[in-house]
């Protein structure tokens, strides 16, 4: 909904200390329920760092690996990774559809453990730069050494991780040419502000290339309500005409959405708990892919005027 800018006297008229009050204690709740999101997010993924949980979409390396390759990642690209780099988050391969190109700046939105931060240094080479950016410090810790172990067995040492928020990214104005993100924009309580970032550190005609969960159609309540669901990526989705319109509302062009539904296909193929999960809150004769899909998401800034 719009704005609704009031005259001066309307605006003065309303601001009487039980009316203020309400605005302030609004915009506390709405802070403190981002707050809470975040929270969530942070101390699920901390656990999966520390390898004191395993991720929804996997309970081993093999599990992993299998799923990776189920959304489009290659054998003999995981095969040089160090271990426990997948960590089975993924829902697309962004590094592949975004045709990397040597020498090129790099930056990826929630980075885990290095995972395809990883495999687009590989691409960039020795010219290009890869940054990766990710709130949880356990696993900004755990992805530097993962980087250190890559760069010890391939030779290849042009990547960094920095701790912050993909709200607020610690990133250059228009210092990079392509931008990653793989099943991580759902999971921001302020994904608006999250598309205004990636325009604002993209160089001009440069590129997005983004996995993401995306909603068909609206879950219900009981899903929506379920921490697990939020930490796999689904509570926090939204329907894919938002996400258009949230990305051309950034300013950015050429926008290219595609559904895909194998991510979905193989968490009830193999009889993910987070599958069940949903499955289990949705109306009687549906199923998750009635609801959800991965969603591709492509756009380019425009050409400096």
């Amino acid at each position: 909904m719009p704005d609704t800018i009031l005259p001066t006297s309307e605006a003065a008229a309303c601001c009487e200390p039980s009316c203020c009050a309400d605005i302030e204690t609004s915009a506390r709740s709405t802070k403190s329920a981002d707050t809470s999101v975040r929270q969530k997010v942070r101390s699920g993924y901390a656990s999966i760092a520390r390898g004191e949980s395993s991720s929804c979409c996997g309970t081993d390396d093999t599990d992993a690996t299998l799923f990776a390759q189920g959304v489009g990642y290659k054998a003999e690209e995981l095969a040089v990774l160090p271990e426990g780099t997948n960590l089975g988050l993924s829902c697309g391969n962004p590094t592949a559809l975004a045709q990397l190109q040597p020498g090129e700046v790099v930056l990826d939105l929630g980075a885990g453990a290095g995972f395809d931060a990883l495999l687009a240094s590989a691409q960039v080479g020795a010219e290009g730069q890869v940054i990766g950016v990710d709130m949880t410090p356990e696993m900004v810790d755990r992805a530097r050494a993962n980087a250190l172990t890559y760069a010890e067995h391939t030779g290849i040492d042009n990547i960094e991780f920095r701790l912050g928020k993909i709200e607020h990214l610690p990133v250059a104005d228009g210092s990079i040419d392509v931008i990653l993100s793989n099943c991580v924009i759902n999971l921001s309580p302020d994904k608006p502000q999250v598309w205004q970032e990636i325009a604002r550190v993209l160089k001009p005609n440069g590129r997005v290339s983004v996995s993401d969960i995306a909603l068909k159609r609206p879950l219900p309540d009981q899903v929506l309500d379920a921490v697990e669901a939020l930490i796999g990526c689904v509570a926090g989705a939204v329907l894919i005409t938002d996400t258009e319109v949230m990305v051309r509302e950034a300013g950015l062009i050429d926008v290219a959405l595609e559904e895909k539904d194998g991510h979905i296909a193989a968490m009830e193929t193999w009889h993910d708990p987070l599958y069940r999960e949903i499955q289990d809150g949705l109306p009687p004769e549906t199923v998750p892919a009635d609801f959800i899909t991965s969603l591709s998401v492509s756009a380019r800034k425009p050409e400096a005027n």
